[in-house]
């Protein structure tokens, strides 16, 4: 999927870049992608998307641990720990300002 977006971002700029339309059709082609971001639809996905890429980072973590133990190295499990820290005093948003629900 990150393929295909990052594809098709690649054209839409191509052909951003490219064309000899002018303003207008640049303007036309930014009010299109707002409205698309803009979907319900559309942050609907993104919003389950991301929620199940956090399920999914929970499980691994879990698998790894169980599986790596006491094997790491101090700086590596401190550092875990202040990523850990700082996302749950964040406030309830991550990096990207969605929501951790």
């Amino acid at each position: 999927m990150r393929y295909r977006l990052t594809f098709v971002a690649g054209v839409v700029l191509g052909y951003v870049l490219g064309t000899r339309a002018g303003r207008e059709r640049y303007e036309q082609l930014k009010k299109s992608a707002r409205q698309f971001a803009q979907n319900p639809a559309v942050r609907n996905t993104a919003e389950s998307a991301a929620q199940q890429g956090r399920e999914f980072a929970g499980k691994a973590y879990h698998v790894v641990s169980d599986k790596v133990g006491d094997r790491v190295p101090d700086s590596v499990a401190d550092r875990v720990r202040q990523l850990k820290e700082r996302a749950t005093h964040n406030g309830g948003q991550d990096d990207w300002g969605t929501s951790n629900t």
